[in-house]
């Protein structure tokens, strides 16, 4: 399975680059990487950027501006498996654990989407997606249409092939284990890299 990193977006509430923000003294994009590297080999980067090249390979986008799904269909056209894990760069609280058994659920089922859930609510950059939604996403991404739910779910109906959703909550039973919630907090502002920093990333 090829692992692939999201690290497209502008940043734009955040002020600065998040991929280049430092946690424990390292940049995101090195957290983001090691999480991969646990259940991947050699995982890249999505997007355009250059300046990333010394952490790992870069995809560039073949839509530019196009946003996340523009960075999953460069990463699906450039893969060399039909399974392929996806990560934002922004989620230094996701357990390697949970990881393993997303990768673990794609591979025992036929769906060509693994995608979670939390509160009920998609999470479809932490997702593993199929090769095969290519054609689909590229008619999308052709007529404009970014919103990743909406071109996963259409092409996998093209497909007449299987989306999975499952609840991240039903993976965490333990109520003094760590909170599910906190797993998929993304950094977006000042103030979510400061609460960020006064807790350690759990591993």
């Amino acid at each position: 399975m090829n692992g692939f990193i999201l690290a497209g977006g502008l940043s734009s509430r955040m002020g600065s680059d998040k991929a280049l923000l430092e946690i424990d003294g390292r940049p995101l994009i090195a957290h983001a990487l090691d999480l991969l590297s646990a259940v991947t080999p050699a995982p890249r980067i999505c997007g355009s950027r250059p300046d990333l090249a010394p952490f790992a390979d870069i995809i560039p986008d073949n839509f530019p501006n196009a946003g996340p799904l523009g960075g999953i269909e460069a990463a699906l056209s450039a893969s060399t498996t039909d399974l392929n894990l996806f990560l934002p760069v922004d989620l230094p609280n996701l357990p390697i654990e949970f990881l393993r058994v997303l990768v673990a659920r794609a591979e025992d089922s036929n769906a060509v989407a693994t995608i979670p859930t939390l509160a009920g609510l998609p999470q479809p950059l932490t997702a593993i997606y199929s090769r095969r939604l290519l054609p689909g996403l590229r008619a999308a991404l052709a007529a404009g249409d970014y919103k990743v739910m909406t071109a996963i779910t259409t092409a996998a109906a093209a497909l007449n092939a299987p989306v999975d959703l499952f609840s991240v909550e039903s993976l965490a039973p333990n109520p003094e284990g760590p909170n599910p919630e906190q797993w998929f907090r993304n950094l977006n502002t000042p103030s979510d890299l400061e609460l960020l920093r006064s807790s350690p990333p759990q591993k």
